[in-house]
């Protein structure tokens, strides 16, 4: 799959965030013109301010987290609920209002949401972050299918148990309790490699994956299977 964006403009998000470092090398790598912004997009007219800023684009990856909470359900405050689709959901529409136009008018396109797959199995006291992250995931599959006939694919990667510095950084990793979690409830028996996760994202923002419509993709080591 070498020199599988030759000539894209990718515009990646949150780029020093989780999987943003290994998106922008494996993405330079595969011959794109990457375009790493590493700002906010909480507030209103950020996210429309860094496609503005990023101009004509090929492809669009919404790398968008935020340290998950641990806080049982029945404690989750109205703030944290806010907090954590303000960071994680709020942003797509935003990105895609700006992004999608030029894409349509040019009929050719890549949407692609990192996301998780917290959205497709249940986790103790993780319950405001599934929820943002599953609307990202039907947020996907919706704008997937309307703008299909125009071209432009959307689709997302569902990742857990994914090395990278936001949600597994080494202290975690290093931690023989993890150690265990992992061999008991990954089948790969080991993280995916950060490079591994990048490779595949690089995949579905190629045109060999022009076939693809609003799918979400997991991307967990077999997490979910099980």
């Amino acid at each position: 799959m070498q020199n599988a964006l030759r000539a894209k403009r990718v515009l990646i998000t949150q780029a020093t965030d989780f999987m943003g470092p290994a998106l922008c090398e494996v993405f330079a790598e595969q011959g794109a013109d990457v375009v790493a912004n590493a700002d906010e997009l909480v507030e209103a007219g950020a996210a429309e301010r860094v496609v503005r800023d990023a101009g004509r684009i090929d492809a669009l990856v919404a790398n968008l987290a935020l340290p998950a909470p641990s806080t049982p359900a029945a404690e989750v405050t109205d703030a944290e609920w806010r907090q954590v689709f303000a960071a994680l959901v709020d942003p797509l529409p935003r990105l895609l209002r700006a992004a999608a136009p030029d894409m349509v008018t040019r009929r050719s396109g890549k949407i692609l949401v990192v996301g998780s797959a917290s959205a497709l199995r249940g986790m103790k006291k993780a319950s405001a972050y599934s929820a943002a992250r599953g609307a990202q995931l039907a947020y996907v599959q919706a704008v997937g299918v309307e703008l299909a006939p125009h071209n432009v694919q959307v689709n997302a990667i569902a990742q857990n148990f994914v090395d990278n510095p936001t949600y597994f950084p080494a202290e975690v990793q290093a931690n023989p309790r993890f150690r265990e979690r992992l061999a008991r409830d990954v089948p790969l028996g080991r993280l995916v490699s950060a490079r591994e996760d990048a490779l595949f994202a690089a995949y579905l923002c190629s045109s060999a994956a022009d076939c693809f419509v609003g799918q979400v993709f997991p991307v967990c080591g077999g997490w979910v299977a099980r």
